[in-house]
């Protein structure tokens, strides 16, 4: 096999911040045609690691090697305004630029990137703050751009997009413990390896727990003892320590927060009618035009729609934060809001986690007589006691955005607005959120892009059109696509979105009478061979990846036989679905 050298190879790569450790010795090859999501929870230097590939921070060791001569271009999370206007090679000035929403923003740089044509392109949340239509046309074109004839685009991006992961994604890198650990699949393979994974650690754990007891005892005896022992069972011993010490409660993990009691009147929106004038064109931008709403107890309402149409302006409107043009809303007595905001909370940065929540309660009533501590229901929003000692302003964007959601549900609201609440969230803090909201006993509006949270915890939609049509659906995000596309689009759609739908229609007398050609039989008994040796050598290879002791360069080249194996056995897939439909 011939050797095919990686676009990227990162080689025992250490780094810390103060005395936190944010990943030591890594390694891993990112080789053409690869895209690469890395996942990892807030905090742990996801972004960081970007930085340090781009040469924008510094590393405490290892070793980076880039591929000479590539063109390499980079999205980073927050858009600043000289940088941005330096990837839009001056095609605007930054006052210009600044004029824009964060969306337009992110979607002028975005397509700059993709004309430029890279060979590698390096994306820090590409989603956030996108509109759902130009999530699902940027996933799209990611996914299928060689199939139209185009320059193979290599990948490597942190999203926290489930559906994104699933349908663009070949291979999955995860931050976890300092290490990193890859998964060659989307995102559903990931999640079925890193559970057995924690499974494997979880038993040597216990298993080093059991061995730890016997050897403290033994140190526990007198020196004298201990003198006459070789002094590797003794450094054996921290390290039989450290491992014994080491506890994952993630799976563990579940929010349960008591909301107050809520009547049956919630609110009532009686011919509401809201225009804005732009300040950057003069022209007028209809939000709501006479609109009419009843909304019902433990309703769970999602909000979609293009960016400036007027979702977040809808929510300001219901809070009473920005004046209707005319109409009202009626608000029932017993409500009480918790705004989750899109821009975040402003924190005092020099105080510490645990005192930003103690400053709203020292005790968290759970409800059912249960009752939790301000520390302990940190622990719940992921923040470990360490972790909440730390000052405020040394916490991650997403960290923030964590805490803020944390001081929002511990006031115990019995209606919830959330406006944009997965952005900067980390994956494991989303299903805490999601497990959630599905079990919330109040009402539930969401403003979001994140198709995958949305078909999770709504019941139905506002579809945000522009010009102040609102049009009510009954059903989840995936529901409203299918619906809207027509029943032509519907089969696609559900293959993106990751769901299985049976299609039915009558058949053409044409297609009724088509038959197998003799060649197509042999075509597909061919088929029927190749694929279990295909799955077969994909299993191998995916254990020796896993494995973890492989060398770099096996690691390269295992990494590009994989990437044959896999669209081999996906075109022969496709192959074998066709011949058999015609059979």
């Amino acid at each position: 096999m011939a050797v095919v050298t990686p676009y990227l190879l990162v080689e025992n790569l250490t780094k810390s911040v103060g005395s936190k450790v944010l990943f030591s010795n890594i390694s891993f090859a990112v080789n053409k045609g690869q895209r690469i999501a890395l996942i990892a929870r807030n905090g742990i230097g996801k972004s960081t690691l970007l930085d340090i590939l781009m040469g924008k921070t510094d590393y405490d060791s290892g070793k980076i090697t880039w591929r000479k001569d590539l063109k390499v271009r980079y999205l980073p999370q927050k858009l600043m305004g000289d940088e941005a206007i330096r990837l839009l090679g001056n095609k605007m000035n930054i006052e210009e630029f600044e004029k824009l929403s964060g969306g337009q923003q992110k979607r002028l740089v975005l397509q700059q990137l993709l004309d430029d044509e890279p060979d590698i392109l390096l994306l820090d949340e590409p989603t956030n703050h996108l509109d759902l239509d130009t999530v699902v046309w940027l996933e799209d074109y990611l996914k299928n751009r060689t199939s139209r004839g185009e320059k193979t685009l290599t990948i490597l991006m942190v999203t926290h997009d489930r559906y994104f992961l699933d349908n663009v994604c070949t291979d999955i890198f995860e931050l976890d413990e300092h290490n990193l650990y890859s998964y060659h699949g989307n995102y559903a393979y990931y999640v079925e390896k890193r559970a057995e994974r924690i499974e494997v650690q979880n038993a040597e754990v216990e298993k080093a727990r059991n061995l730890y007891r016997t050897e403290l005892e033994w140190m526990r005896r007198m020196p004298q003892a201990r003198a006459h022992k070789a002094q590797y069972r003794i450094d054996n011993f921290y390290e039989l320590e450290k491992k014994a010490k080491q506890q994952r409660n993630e799976s563990e993990v579940r929010l349960a927060v008591k909301s107050g009691y809520i009547g049956n009147k919630i609110f009532e929106a009686k011919d509401v009618c809201k225009t804005f004038t732009s300040p950057r064109t003069g022209e007028e931008k209809v939000i709501l035009r006479h609109f009419n709403y009843v909304f019902s107890r433990y309703e769970k309402l999602g909000i979609i729609g293009n960016n400036g149409t007027g979702k977040s302006t809808f929510i300001k409107l219901l809070l009473g934060e920005v004046p209707v043009d005319s109409g009202s809303w009626d608000i029932g007595s017993t409500v009480k809001f918790g705004y989750y905001a899109q821009t975040g909370l402003k924190f005092d940065e020099g105080k510490k986690v645990i005192e930003v929540v103690r400053d709203i309660a020292e005790i968290v009533d759970l409800g059912n007589g249960q009752k939790m501590t301000a520390s302990q229901f940190l622990q719940m929003f992921l923040f470990s006691p360490n972790q909440q000692y730390d000052y405020v302003g040394k916490l991650s964007g997403g960290e923030r955005q964590r805490l803020h959601l944390c001081t929002v549900l511990m006031r115990s609201p019995n209606f919830l607005i959330l406006d944009e609440p997965t952005n900067d969230l980390d994956i494991p803090t989303l299903n805490v959120l999601e497990d959630y909201l599905k079990n919330f006993q109040g009402c539930l509006i969401v403003v979001s892009h994140d198709r995958y949270f949305m078909d999770r915890v709504v019941d139905h939609l506002f579809v945000f059109h522009g010009d102040g049509n609102v049009q009510d659906f009954p059903g989840n995000y995936t529901q409203y696509r299918l619906e809207a596309k027509g029943a032509s689009a519907s089969l696609e759609d559900a293959r993106k979105t990751g769901y299985s739908l049976e299609v039915k229609g009558t058949k053409t007398k044409t297609e009724q009478k088509r038959r197998l050609s003799f060649k197509e039989k042999r075509e597909l008994e061919e088929l029927e061979k190749q694929m279990p040796l295909l799955e077969e050598e994909k299993a191998q290879l995916e254990a020796l990846l896993s494995g973890g002791a492989t060398l770099p360069d096996k690691i390269a080249q295992a990494s590009a036989r994989y990437k044959e194996v896999q669209d081999a056995l996906n075109e022969a897939e496709m192959r074998w679905l066709e011949l058999s439909e015609i059979e």
